[in-house]
């Protein structure tokens, strides 16, 4: 199965996980005010009167050893036995407990071992561990905003996810399956209900315990070129070169521009030409892309180029390297301003270009259905804002997900469900995700300015 990987344009920074503030420490004093001091006959009066009120309640909790003529004795002399008998130090009283401090239920050694994925009814707390995240079972009153997504919208990308279930997902897909071909369109509450009765929410998170992590997005480039270099499309896109598994790592992005004996691999490889370079390293970074093709005919033609290698180098963020030339502010390396950027230093574009040395080579596949997107590392099609890249090793492939972030650049909540079909060579963590926006110039806008903070939900078959 080909994975798509797809690199970050622009590089921020780091963010930190949320650290635990340590709880405020109450600072309780002694009263400095003083009165008068009571009468020692008075004060010696009503401790005795205590003591012989307190014995029964002593001796019913703590085992007092004094021999049995001691206990016969009584009068004033019992303050002083009960001085004298070896009894271990009273514990200060206790406050009963309150009605929130009694649990629901006595508590069950079930309750925080670890669970199996579909574990039907998972106990709350169960924790099921991945190996770079861990899921702790949760509630669906526990999911923010649950109650108000259109869930109904997910069936595509569910039954698209189905054509590769994740393991365990078997027995739902069937279901999924069935319940489409009933002909009956499911509502989004009764969507919702059908979701609740057969999955069980887990929360992701890191295994220190860290809830909170990262969500970009990215998109589909629709690019306008060329067949033959013509017209000002000079700039090529390539197909991997035959001697691409000769050399590790493969010639650089400035070698193949530059030295001959790099550019005579290339000839004869070309799958497009591009009118602008920078758009080449748009599609380089999003993995697949859309070209409307125009041919010597005149006639068009919508195809779509998918990753298929690249030179094994290391990527190198362009945004990142415009932010340390002082060129950009840190959080503003956009693909927007990145762009801007190059129109202004027409000169320095190359400069730019080979600040990231991997290229990543292409193969080109039809587009019968212009309403699906690029098939991702699942090796299904990608619905647009209702899939997401994650990675593999926290979150298996096919399986759904709940959203808990904001719309880019806005405090507006983006609470929805979704699947994981896709991943990226920067999409790394427990707690991350790559959302898919889908294509045309309102996708790039928004994929190019989302990066805010993310909580994730796990939807794991019960059965």
């Amino acid at each position: 199965m080909l994975v798509r990987r797809r690199e970050p344009y622009s590089s921020g920074p780091r963010r930190r996980s949320p650290r635990v503030r340590p709880a405020n420490i109450v600072h309780q004093t002694i009263s400095s005010s003083t009165s008068k001091a009571p009468r020692a006959s008075s004060k010696m009066t009503h401790m005795f009167v205590l003591a012989v009120r307190l014995l029964p309640w002593i001796r019913s909790i703590v085992p007092i050893r004094c021999p049995s003529r001691l206990r016969r004795r009584t009068g004033a002399a019992l303050l002083g036995l009960l001085a004298a008998c070896t009894t271990p130090p009273l514990a200060p009283p206790v406050a009963p407990p309150s009605a929130r401090d009694i649990p629901a239920k006595p508590p069950s050694p079930q309750d925080n071992a670890p669970a199996t994925p579909g574990q039907a009814n998972a106990a709350p707390g169960a924790t099921i561990l991945q190996a770079r995240s861990r899921w702790i079972a949760s509630a669906w009153t526990e999911l923010p905003g649950w109650s108000s997504d259109r869930p109904s919208e997910l069936w595509p990308a569910l039954l698209r996810g189905c054509e590769r279930p994740a393991p365990g997902w078997a027995g739902v897909c069937a279901q999924a399956r069935s319940a489409v071909a009933s002909g009956n369109p499911f509502s989004d509450d009764a969507t919702r209900a059908w979701l609740e009765r057969r999955l069980q929410p887990y929360r992701v998170e890191t295994h220190d315990g860290a809830p909170e992590g990262l969500i970009t997005g990215y998109f589909e480039p629709l690019v306008e070129a060329s067949r033959t270099p013509r017209n000002g499309f000079r700039h090529a896109l390539h197909m991997p070169p035959g001697d691409l598994g000769a050399r590790s790592p493969y010639w650089s992005r400035r070698q193949l521009d530059t030295l001959p004996a790099a550019q005579t691999a290339l000839r004869g490889r070309e799958l497009a030409y591009l009118a602008d370079p920078l758009d080449v390293l748009l599609l380089q970074v999003q993995g697949s892309g859309r070209l409307n093709l125009a041919g010597a005919d005149g006639k068009r033609q919508l195809v779509r180029v998918a990753y298929a290698g690249h030179n094994d180098l290391p990527y190198q963020s362009v945004g990142r390297w415009l932010i340390d030339q002082g060129e950009l502010r840190a959080g503003e390396a956009s693909w927007p301003a990145i762009r801007q950027w190059a129109k202004l230093n027409p000169k320095r574009i190359n400069e730019l270009l080979w600040a990231n040395p991997r290229v990543v080579f292409f193969r080109e596949e039809a587009l019968p259905d212009p309403q699906l997107g690029p098939r991702g590392a699942q090796a299904v099609p990608l619905t647009p804002q209702r899939s997401v890249a994650v990675d593999p090793q926290s979150i298996p492939y096919g399986t759904a997900l709940w959203l808990d972030t904001t719309e880019p650049l806005s405090n507006a909540p983006l609470r929805r469900i979704v699947m994981a079909q896709d991943t990226g060579s920067a999409i790394v963590g427990a707690v991350r995700a790559d959302y898919f926006w889908g294509w045309g110039d309102e996708a790039e806008a928004q994929a190019g300015r989302m990066k805010q903070a993310l909580r994730l939900w796990v939807l794991w078959p019960k059965t």
